[in-house]
């Protein structure tokens, strides 16, 4: 419809010189007032079920550039994850409706764009970033010839052979500089000698509030308790030197430990359900909810905190699918494109602090599931191995668990269990 509004407007220009109605002439500033109606207003999307609002962090885009089709323009900070919002067609940004770090609500107009038209040609672009490299350059150059004119003057006066008076004014400048530093010798000896003792104050993000929040709860619900074991990763560590190249080679996929102990852990609910059940209800819970399937929540650390994606169904997959899941959604998590669906659920964590060389730790439990296994850094140590003394890769591992449905002996029995498929890997295909 557009392009043939503009034929007809570049048309009646050139029936100027024929005797036409004066009014016809005024067509192109209607055409143009009529383009205007083109503009689409952007609105905050919906994010999920159970959020509203968020924080505008940033708009990826200026006013005045084009954007295509399903092309991010704004990012939205949740207390989970970060909404991007994408151009819903084709255009030019005219007006930002919102500033960054506003507190917006679903349905809140964001960007208003003009539709249509066609994104700035190849040609145009390295012509204008050239005109613009080349323009500090030439403020560069009149700025070299003024600092040359004012070494010009200094120099004259020593070619005139009349260095008494230029060494004068040097030294007066430079008895100022020789006392300034005596007050700050003399205030050596108060307080100020503690050096820098400047605060800074930022606000908490969204997500880390939501963290501190959830983690609070935990504390103040669960009755939680943790028991630790130490495995020997000796049999684990052959068995993946043996085989991680012909798995990379084959799959893609490199082996590592999570995979090995997230099948232990199923294996070891076999025996042991309760540890993949919860307490749901009322006031605190009434109920408990046992499950024969297994949603494994992995605690990964990203910039703006801690975040437990989850992989499904492990029960079902064996160790390559479960390592190339969990590598999937680290990924994920790292570049910041994790959704609801990927954190909602979740019946067991797991958290490796041993990758940051953490020694021993007790992890908190993620509510409303009931235990959390934390493993931590492999190192050598000196244990008794057949009446010797031997040093063997050992690693500590921490089950926190809910002690309102998990009872001690349950527990320990979970982590023996565990422990027993880590040191002797062959008993997982049995």
């Amino acid at each position: 419809m557009y392009r043939g509004f503009r034929v007809a407007a570049c048309a009646v220009p050139r029936l100027a010189s024929f005797n036409v109605n004066p009014a016809l002439r005024q067509l192109p500033l209607q055409f143009n007032h009529v383009r205007t109606y083109a503009d689409a207003v952007i609105k905050v999307p919906p994010m999920a079920e159970s959020i509203s609002e968020g924080t505008l962090k940033q708009f990826s885009k200026q006013i005045g550039d084009f954007v295509e089709q399903d092309e991010e323009i704004a990012t939205i900070e949740t207390d989970k994850i970060d909404v991007a919002v994408n151009a819903p067609e084709a255009g030019t940004i005219k007006e930002f409706l919102a500033n960054e770090e506003d507190t917006v609500v679903v349905g809140q107009d964001l960007v208003r764009i003009e539709t249509g038209g066609a994104a700035p040609s190849k040609s145009e672009q390295p012509a204008s970033s050239e005109s613009k490299l080349s323009s500090p350059e030439e403020d560069a150059a009149p700025k070299k010839e003024e600092v040359q004119t004012e070494n010009a003057p200094e120099s004259k006066p020593s070619s005139e052979g009349k260095p008494s008076t230029p060494a004068a004014p040097e030294k007066k400048e430079s008895a100022p500089t020789k006392q300034a530093p005596k007050p700050s010798a003399s205030s050596s000896e108060g307080p100020a000698t503690l050096g820098n003792r400047e605060e800074r104050r930022v606000k908490m993000n969204r997500m880390r509030l939501r963290i501190a929040e959830r983690l609070k709860q935990s504390q103040n619900t669960a009755a939680s308790l943790t028991t630790f074991n130490e495995v020997d990763m000796s049999a684990l560590m052959d068995l993946r030197k043996t085989y991680k190249d012909e798995i990379l080679k084959k799959t893609g996929v490199k082996l590592g430990f999570m995979s090995a102990f997230s099948r232990a852990c199923v294996l070891a609910m076999r025996d042991i359900p309760a540890v993949n059940a919860s307490i749901e209800g009322p006031n605190g819970g009434d109920t408990i909810v046992y499950r024969d399937y297994v949603d494994i929540s992995v605690a990964v650390a990203t910039e703006k905190g801690l975040v437990t994606p989850v992989v499904r169904n492990v029960e079902e997959l064996d160790l390559v699918g479960i390592e190339k899941a969990i590598a999937e959604m680290g990924k994920k998590a790292r570049d910041g494109k994790l959704t609801i669906e990927d954190m909602a659920g979740g019946t067991f964590t797991i958290s490796n602090g041993g990758v940051f060389g953490s020694l021993m730790g007790t992890p908190i439990i993620n509510l409303p599931q009931t235990a959390v296994l934390g493993l931590h850094a492999i190192k050598d140590r000196a244990v008794v191995i057949n009446g010797k003394i031997e040093a063997r890769p050992m690693m500590y591992l921490a089950l926190t668990y809910d002690h309102r449905l998990l009872d001690g002996r349950e527990a320990v029995q979970f982590l023996v269990k565990v422990k027993e498929y880590i040191e002797d890997p062959r008993k997982m295909l049995l």
